[in-house]
């Protein structure tokens, strides 16, 4: 992995440690009627501020609710709330170095574990603790080289 790489991912990592306290999912009736009943704002002031009737927007609010939204109504709907919309993707593992160590492990463990099983099947099998070394090994390379293998 190039130092550039490594400088990159470290200031993602950085950046996204900021967003690990936000919530992960959003409330149950979504974040537009959540914060619009937090703000007291009436459904037909919102309506109003979008250029829809209060039906269109309570729909609005459904489709964030369930998930069909797009990005661009939502960053709409945080304007007609005086809000602005972030979008961010925060790596389950807590940090990209984390997922990267993680994915590298698993691919190295099944490349090993499959070429055992070839070794095994022509009578030349290895000891567990070669085997592990070897995982170990590979999975170094494949960190080292940011290796598309990692996504197999």
């Amino acid at each position: 992995m190039s130092k550039l790489t490594k400088l990159r991912l470290r200031q993602l990592d950085e950046q996204l440690a900021k967003a690990s306290g936000w919530p992960v999912d959003p409330p149950p009736g979504g974040w537009i009627t959540t914060l619009r009943n937090a703000l007291r704002m009436p459904l037909h002031v919102l309506a109003s501020r979008l250029d829809m009737t209060p039906t269109g927007a309570k729909r609005l609010e459904q489709r964030e609710a369930d998930g069909s939204i797009t990005l661009q109504v939502l960053r709409k709907a945080a304007e007609a709330m005086d809000m602005r919309m972030i979008y961010v993707l925060v790596p389950k593992d807590g940090s990209l170095q984390k997922l990267i160590e993680r994915r590298a492990y698993e691919a190295a463990k099944e490349i090993v574990e499959r070429a055992d099983q070839s070794m095994r099947l022509e009578a030349q099998s290895v000891s567990r603790e070669r085997i592990a070394e070897a995982i170990k090994e590979k999975a170094e390379e494949l960190q080292r080289d940011l290796s598309k293998e990692l996504w197999r």
